[in-house]
């Protein structure tokens, strides 16, 4: 009896969610090795997106920056995980990446230090983001550089949006705008 009400105390736990992270609850490295507590961003709509600096997707920076700039601040924020996942498109240090991303796009939205997004070594964060019975929402895979993750205000997974699909996309905006 006793190994019967553990196990019904285990299956309505899944089943009810209890014990499910949100993404407040990460924590992670910054690009310059800082700890970054997700929680500090509750109330905030998170666009999360892993990037790469030798992609042909890598214009996006611009866009991402420019989407930072319009709706960035207390409500919105955007975080870049870059990502050497994918043909070796991303293979400098944080540092490298860090002065890149300035360089050529005056990146000023928080990006973290360099992580997997898929495999054997994917960071807890994208496993969060790509299984369902973590996350809630759906299951999906990290199809290449770029792919954006939604967020919402409460840290629950709301949709994510393809590499190449732009970030000033309709999709995205009204997300952001809430429309």
């Amino acid at each position: 009896m006793k190994k019967f009400n553990l196990m019904l105390i285990f299956v309505l736990t899944a089943l009810l969610g209890f014990g499910q992270k949100s993404f407040y609850d990460f924590t992670v490295k910054d690009i310059e090795g800082n700890n970054f507590d997700m929680a500090n961003l509750k109330g905030q709509k998170v666009l999360v997106v892993n990037t790469a600096s030798k992609c042909g997707l890598t214009p996006q920076y611009e866009a991402l920056e420019a989407l930072y700039k319009k709706y960035g601040g207390e409500k919105f924020v955007i975080i870049g995980f870059p990502a050497n996942n994918f043909l070796s498109q991303e293979p400098g240090s944080n540092d490298e990446i860090a002065e890149f991303c300035q360089r050529n796009y005056g990146v000023s939205f928080p990006m973290m230090a360099k992580i997997s997004v898929k495999g054997s070594d994917m960071a807890p964060i994208y496993h969060w983001l790509t299984e369902k019975s973590l996350n809630g929402l759906e299951d999906s895979s990290v199809a290449w550089n770029f792919q954006k993750y939604m967020i919402d205000e409460n840290g629950r997974l709301v949709g994510s949006v393809s590499p190449k699909t732009a970030p000033d996309s309709p999709k995205i905006v009204s997300w952001i705008e809430g429309k």
